[in-house]
């Protein structure tokens, strides 16, 4: 199997994952206020005490399995992009590796933060919840909280892709519109609503991109493909 390949089926990982996070966020975990200001630590212990392995589980999928997928996804566009944009190509693999380094060690901290939480809960849950907010805040700070490092990246591909034709027009112009609102995470305004809106737009990037990288014909440009 060729690398463009791998990174199409790469990229339905991807999409699998947010998909995935997504839906336990609005259910099981909607109580506890994840992705919100309205996150309640001592709630989050209490969960964490009675079932760990989810949240586990959780932060494996949308950060550990995420950043993996992301890796092969990064060198899948950047080989796709070189041959007519080198430069930008290479931009857009330094700025996707430093994001998917930076979900990854998200991911580690997130799972750290549980079981840590896990321990010293069973003799001091105020301990417990005060050490995982801290791991929290770090976890956030690389990437849980904020989507600068994808939205560049996102903007890179885009642009390089429009200029080059390497994907689909509507693909690339979605990879800009989603990387414009990963850096609108950074105003705390805007925070929340640009999160989900990178969230949800990451998703349909995701299927769009890796069903192009699918049916890729080597030699062969997607112009005016849908």
């Amino acid at each position: 199997m060729t690398l463009i390949k791998t990174g199409g089926f790469a990229a339905l990982v991807c999409a699998l994952t947010y998909i995935a996070g997504f839906a336990l966020l609005l259910t099981l975990l909607a109580p506890l206020g994840f992705g919100s200001n309205q996150i309640d630590a001592v709630a989050v212990v209490s969960f964490i005490a009675e079932r760990p392995h989810l949240l586990i589980a959780w932060n494996s999928t949308i950060y550990i399995a995420n950043a993996i997928a992301l890796v092969l996804l990064v060198l899948a566009v950047h080989d796709r992009l070189r041959s007519e944009t080198p430069g930008w190509a290479e931009a857009s693999r330094a700025f996707g590796l430093i994001w998917a380094t930076l979900v990854l060690g998200a991911g580690m901290i997130a799972n750290v933060s549980v079981e840590t939480a896990l321990t010293l809960s069973q003799t001091d849950t105020e301990a417990a919840a005060q050490a995982w907010a801290l791991l929290h805040a770090v976890e956030l700070g690389l990437g849980g909280g904020n989507e600068i490092a994808g939205g560049v990246w996102l903007l890179c591909v885009g642009l390089a892709a429009l200029r080059a034709g390497a994907l689909p027009r509507v693909t690339a112009l979605l990879a800009v519109l989603v990387g414009a609102a990963g850096l609108l995470t950074v105003i705390p305004a805007l925070g929340d609503l640009a999160g989900a809106l990178f969230g949800l737009g990451a998703i349909l990037w995701f299927l769009l991109v890796g069903l192009t990288l699918l049916r890729h014909i080597p030699g062969a440009r997607d112009l005016q493909s849908p």
